[in-house]
């Protein structure tokens, strides 16, 4: 069933009805001569401009990408309110495989599109998305963040991104365990891509034992290589099984906490750097039953957005970095909130970011 603009119906109706929707704007964007397909997706501008990154993905349909998009602008508004950040939640999507159909051309013509938004909404990179791709948008675009410091930009946002994931690590072993050291902890990686081969060296200096998976077997082989005690495993489903697994990291794409993951981890904690790793509602109370400690991905992720956030008023490394330290204190308050409410970590965050921007959408306009 479609409307009359051929967009699926359970995609509008998940726009305009559902808890998922409530989205200001969503831009469906199209260039055919350089073959663009995009979608932004504005979910809320109370704190300020929505500020989110750039998927590039080879969806398997237009509804799919346009879903994706929605998800995501959505998770990023409690993101950047559980950060601190004087900005909204807001996503794109390019539809393609970045390999093949990524160009200059298209990254221009992209550029124009979040241009004539008028500052609504600030990019930055994703899955698929880089530092050079954000220099290309910004020739056409000044709202672009995630730039290479040659042209302005703060660079690769992975690394306070892990930093900052690290850091929600070290929380949730001292709410679960009373030490926040991960020293001997038996921990498991799926995906150690631009912000999971990060995280490993954080977990490694502090001398954590380390298990990786990854799709891509040159991201494992490039990782054990450098680094001869880490363990590979064959797969995530292999790694969530380990027996005497401690922490368990997912840092790919989302889903990853699922009916069917849930009920085999063997770890006591799961904290990684995936967005949207809860598949659908419920299952962070499938984790609650279980007894199994989870640290709300849009929290201890927020490395990343808080880089590019910065970037917007002078780039600070240290200053960044501070601010990302702090994500171990907000971890720490959404526990004891969760604790005090009976409710899962989960929900707990999801109160306090609900209430930041409810604030500030009542606040009168001067």
């Amino acid at each position: 069933m479609t409307d009359v603009t051929g967009a699926a119906a359970d995609v509008l109706h998940t726009l305009f009805h559902s808890d998922q929707g409530g989205h200001e704007q969503v831009v469906l964007c199209q260039d055919r001569k350089s073959g663009l397909k995009a979608v932004i997706a504005l979910h809320s501008t109370a704190l300020g401009p929505a500020l989110g990154g750039t998927r590039f993905y080879p969806y398997a349909s237009e509804q799919e990408a346009v879903a994706d998009a929605l998800n995501l602008a959505r998770g990023m508004s409690y993101k950047n309110a559980m950060a601190g950040l004087d900005h909204g939640g807001g996503k794109a999507v390019i539809i393609g495989d970045p390999e093949r159909d990524k160009s200059e051309e298209l990254l221009l013509a992209y550029g124009r599109f979040v241009a004539s938004l008028g500052g609504r909404y600030v990019t930055a990179c994703d899955v698929g998305t880089y530092v050079a791709d954000m220099d290309v948008v910004a020739r056409e675009c000044r709202w672009t963040t995630g730039r290479s410091p040659e042209n302005g930009g703060a660079g690769d946002s992975s690394v306070l991104t892990a930093f900052g994931v690290y850091q929600g690590m070290r929380a949730s072993a001292q709410h679960l365990w009373g030490d926040p050291s991960l020293r001997d902890r038996r921990i498991g990686v799926a995906g150690v891509g631009k912000v999971g081969h990060h995280l490993v060296e954080h977990l490694l200096e502090e001398g954590a034992e380390v298990l990786i998976t990854d799709v891509r077997q040159e991201a494992v082989e490039r990782i054990a290589g450098r680094h001869p005690s880490v363990s590979p495993v064959a797969d995530t489903d292999a790694l969530i099984r380990t027996e005497g697994l401690d922490i368990y990291a997912p840092c790919a794409l989302g889903g990853a906490l699922n009916d069917v993951s849930v009920p085999a981890l063997t770890a006591r904690i799961v904290c990684g750097a995936a967005n949207n790793q809860l598949e659908h509602p419920g299952v962070e109370k499938d984790l609650a039953d279980r007894g199994i400690l989870y640290a709300p991905d849009y929290v201890v992720n927020a490395g990343g957005v808080i880089q590019v956030a910065d970037e917007l008023q002078g780039f600070d490394f240290e200053r960044c970095r501070a601010k990302a330290a702090k994500i171990f204190d907000t971890t720490l308050v959404i526990f004891a909130r969760a604790k005090e409410d009976g409710i899962p970590p989960a929900a707990a965050a999801d109160r306090i970011a609900e209430q930041r921007m409810h604030e500030a959408a009542r606040k009168p306009v001067r």
